[in-house]
This record gives structure tokens, sequence and C-alpha cells, in this order.
């Protein structure tokens, strides 16, 4: 392996924590990840990596190597994009995360074309909510919902705005009336949503007049998996409060029916990748095809709105 192709093994070892990760990443056997770090190691005489059973861990001629890698590796990607050729293509293998629900009523179904579209790329769409498993993960993007922390190792660009919106079955209606606003819920129950990042159910958020209010509701079931929740909504088991891109078919079709018009709950969708000094081209192709799906009216109601 050439002197380039070991660096950007050693810099993958170093971004995700792990020789097996980094194995999958890159497409390559453990033994051959392994074999490339240790003769790294015996061309520079240094050692790079400390490794144990359970942690890996760099030292400080590693870091310093890892350090120069990345900036030779960026000078060079830079160079090859800034050419109209094969280079600026994207092409290879690439990686993204994003909410399951949001891949399986937003993304997939339009994944034919962008595959199409660009054909040498091998994706791997993967669901990921933690914005940390980022580059631990070896993610090449991910989209998340949500104001993104300034960061010095991650970038967020705007993709699309959304909204939370309160829904009952109109049998729920029937029977328990409409709650109007967040001084209403003491009277109603809901679907609690359990978060296994929280280990409990996600508070509801309002923004009203005087700023963003959370309550806390009264819950007669709690699920785990998003095509439950709105199940047991259109079953009539309480209220749910769900993303208005995953909301808009069943409004369409009578199944729910929006409470709280007034107290909705803005919140981006954005493309968060690692910092760098260039853009790959694989990242910017995904960033404007994915804007563009997920600005279409077919898939946002009204209350959506493209930056």
């Amino acid at each position: 392996m050439d002197t380039l192709a070991s660096m950007q093994v050693y810099v993958c070892v170093v971004d995700t924590h792990s020789f097996i990760r980094a194995a999958e990443v890159l497409g390559v056997p453990r033994s051959t990840v392994s074999r490339v770090i240790k003769a790294l190691e015996s061309r520079l005489g240094v050692q790079l990596l400390q490794r144990t059973t359970r942690k890996l861990s760099v030292t400080a001629d590693g870091r310093r190597y890892y350090e120069e890698c990345k900036r030779l590796l960026t000078e060079i990607a830079t160079v090859e994009a800034s050419f109209p050729g094969k280079a600026a293509r994207p092409e290879g293998r690439f990686k993204v995360g994003m909410p399951q629900s949001l891949a399986r009523h937003c993304i997939i179904p339009h994944i034919p074309a962008f595959l199409q579209r660009y054909p040498e790329l091998a994706l791997t769409l993967c669901s990921s909510d933690n914005v940390e498993d980022i580059i631990a993960q070896g993610f090449d993007c991910v989209i998340r919902a949500g104001r993104i922390e300034d960061s010095t190792t991650l970038v967020a660009r705007p993709l699309v705005n959304f909204s939370w919106q309160v829904l009952a079955a109109p049998d729920y209606i029937a029977a328990h009336g409409k709650p109007q606003t967040p001084d209403d819920l003491e009277n109603h129950r809901a679907v609690g949503y359990l978060s296994h990042r929280t280990g409990r159910t996600t508070d509801w958020f309002f923004t009203l007049n005087d700023g963003d209010r959370v309550v806390r509701m009264n819950e007669s079931l709690v699920v785990d998996d998003t095509d439950a929740y709105i199940q047991a909504g259109v079953q009539g088991l309480g209220l749910i409060r769900i993303a208005s891109y995953l909301a808009a078919p069943y409004l369409h079709r009578g199944a729910l029916v929006a409470c709280m018009e007034n107290c909705v709950y803005d919140l981006p969708l954005s493309l968060v990748y690692p910092q760098n000094r260039y853009l790959p081209p694989a990242v910017r192709a995904f960033y404007d095809w994915s804007r563009s799906v997920l600005s279409q009216p077919a898939h946002y109601s009204s209350v959506c709105r493209a930056k």
C-alpha cells in the first residue's frame, strides 16, 4: 500500500477510535488495517497508537503525524476537487445517517433517483440520532433535527424548517374535546415516546408570544417506535406530537386532526458533516439533492419552509 493510502487508513483509525470501525468504513479486512499501521510505525520508527483489549489511544508522535496526514490529504483533495473532471464527481463509499422516520418517509422513496444520478457512489444509509456518532462511526454526513451547537469539528448547513404538530384521532376529539392551548393539556392524555438516548419520554415544546414553553404530558401509553407512536394516535389512545413531514398524509386523509395550530414549535433540519477545508463532492451532491427533496410540498405541509 502506498504512502497516501496508508495515511488515509491511519487517519480513519484515529477518527473512528477503532481498527474494526476503520475496516468497515474503508471496506477492507481488519487484518489489512493492522498490517498498514504496523508498517507505518516500522517505517517512521515511532509508536503511533497505544493498543489494549479495551482502548485505543494516540501517542504524542501519533497525534502529530495524524495532524500532518490530515493537512496533506486535505490539500490533495482540495486540488483534485478544483478540476471539473473525474475528481469532482461523487464516487466511492458514502455513509449517511439520519432519523429513521425521515429516512423511511421522505428519503428512501427518492433514493433510486439519487443513485441513478450518481452511479459511482456506494451508499450506506443508517439510522443514527446522536451528533457525537458522526466521526466515531465513520459517517460522511448526517441529517439532524434541531439546533446544532457550534463546534470546531462539525459543520451544519440548513436544509429546511419543520414544525412539531399536536394531533389527535377524530374519535379522541369526540370523546375528550380538542385542546387549543398548552393550558388545556392538563385535561388530556398523550401517547409517550420513549427516547433510548435519555431513558425517558420526550417533553413537549411550544413557541408562544412570551417565549418557549415545556409541557410534561400525562401518558396513557409509552412506545419507542415512530410508526407505533403514530398508530397509537390514530387508534385514539391519546394525543401525539410529530413532525409536520410525518403528519401531512394522516391529516390529508382525515385519520388525524391538527390541534393547537397557533402553538407550533419550529425546528430546522440540517446536514452535518466533519469540519474540513473543502466540501467533498459526495457531501455537496447529497446536500443539494436532499434539500430539493425535502422542500417538495408532497413531503411537507405549509408550515414546513425551505430556508
